[in-house]
Parts: C-alpha cells; sequence; structure tokens
C-alpha cells in the first residue's frame, strides 16, 4: 500500500478521461512535473483545473502504477485578476502550454516551483502595461532551467531584434513591461526565446496558443 501526502500544486494541462475522471498534469514542489488521475464529480468541478489555478490537494502514491490519484482539491489562491480578464486569460493559456510542452514528467529543477507560483501571482495583480509579460516569463524560464540567457548566447536568435533583446535583458520588470514593441515585435521576440528554449531542451516547442496571443495584442 502507498501513503497519503498533502501537497500544493500548480495546473499545466489536464485530459478528460471519460465521463468521472481527468490526467492532470501539474508542478509542485514535491514531485517536479507530474501527472495524476483525478476523479470529477459533484464535489470536484472541472474549473478546478483551469490552467495555472494553484490547488492543494491529497496524492496517494501507489507503488504499483506511476499514475498516482490525486483528490480532495481546494483552491490555494482565487486567481480572480487572471480568470476576469480575457487578455491575462490568454498569457495563462500561453504560459502553461510552454510549462506543459518543455517540462516531462519526472522533471525536477530546484526553485522552478516557488518560482511559477511567483510569476501566476504578479500577473494575477498587474492592472495594465503586461502585454509583454509573456516575454518577461520566458527570459526568466530559460534563467530558472539553467541555459543563463545573455545577448551572445540569444543573438544567433535575434535578428532585427538585437538591440531590443539586449535592452529587455538589462531591465527589470517595470521597465520591462514599460519597453516599447509593437504586436509584430512582441511576437518575433516570442517566437526568438522559444527557439532558443527549443536549441537547448533539445525539441521543438511548437506553442499554439502564440497564434491567440498575437491577434490579441496586435
Amino acid at each position: 500500500m502507498g501513503h497519503s501526502t498533502d501537497i500544493e500544486l500548480i495546473i499545466l494541462a489536464t485530459t478528460k478521461v471519460g465521463d468521472s475522471s481527468a490526467v492532470i498534469h501539474t508542478l509542485s514542489r514535491e514531485y517536479g512535473s507530474r501527472s495524476f488521475i483525478a476523479g470529477i464529480g459533484k464535489n470536484t468541478r472541472m474549473s478546478l483545473f483551469l490552467p495555472l489555478n494553484i490547488l492543494q490537494c491529497k496524492v496517494m502514491e501507489n507503488p504499483r502504477t506511476d499514475l498516482w490519484r490525486a483528490s480532495a482539491f481546494t483552491s490555494v489562491f482565487p486567481l480572480n485578476g487572471l480568470r476576469s480578464d480575457i487578455r491575462k486569460n490568454t498569457i495563462t493559456l500561453f504560459l502553461s502550454e510552454v510549462l506543459y510542452r518543455s517540462l516531462h514528467d519526472g522533471v525536477y529543477e530546484d526553485h522552478l516551483y516557488e518560482w511559477c507560483k511567483e510569476m501566476i501571482l504578479t500577473l494575477d495583480s498587474l492592472t495594465d502595461d503586461y502585454a509583454s509579460f509573456h516575454l518577461r516569463f520566458l527570459f526568466e524560464y530559460a534563467a530558472v532551467l539553467g541555459f543563463s540567457p545573455d545577448i551572445e548566447s540569444l543573438a544567433p536568435f535575434a535578428g532585427e531584434h538585437y538591440e531590443d533583446i539586449r535592452n529587455l535583458l538589462e531591465a527589470d520588470l517595470t521597465g520591462f513591461l514599460l519597453y516599447p514593441l509593437n504586436g509584430t515585435s512582441r511576437s518575433e521576440i516570442a517566437e526568438a526565446l522559444l527557439e532558443y528554449l527549443g536549441v537547448h531542451l533539445d525539441y521543438h516547442l511548437n506553442i499554439q496558443s502564440l497564434d491567440v496571443l498575437r491577434e490579441l495584442f496586435r
């Protein structure tokens, strides 16, 4: 028999399995990137598993299978700032897709969970000037993964945005978000950063939600 553990986790993606269960793809301090099976019913709604929701739950470890069961979910933060704003919701979809596609089950990086949680809460709290937040996320994500992005390593991917990327690398969060970029430049820098991540991860990141971001922040 396995034992039960109380944990806090972040939802990256959800795959519905029949009418009464779902596989939730998550990030946590204890397990890093890991998928769990969760029951769906009147006490557990699918809305709990929206991308980047931060939840507490109980995990039953089972040595007979890699897909452990999670239950007794409660929301830790309401994230009203994300859920009430279609633009923030779209950024949320992008961030969660990047995490889901770049973190395979079993991946564990020190400080990744705390950093990701901080980024979610920061986006939730921002009231304006957050159109470039996903770019800040990508720069910091590369650093958290240990790739140490600097202008020299990013130069082969920068194209005509070399100066923009150099300036963004040197900016604090406020300066970064206020840095003047049009929609085209923002999209091209995002594509460059995704290519940079893909090279270091050794596989292509096909992030479909980037197209939605491109349309929303033109």
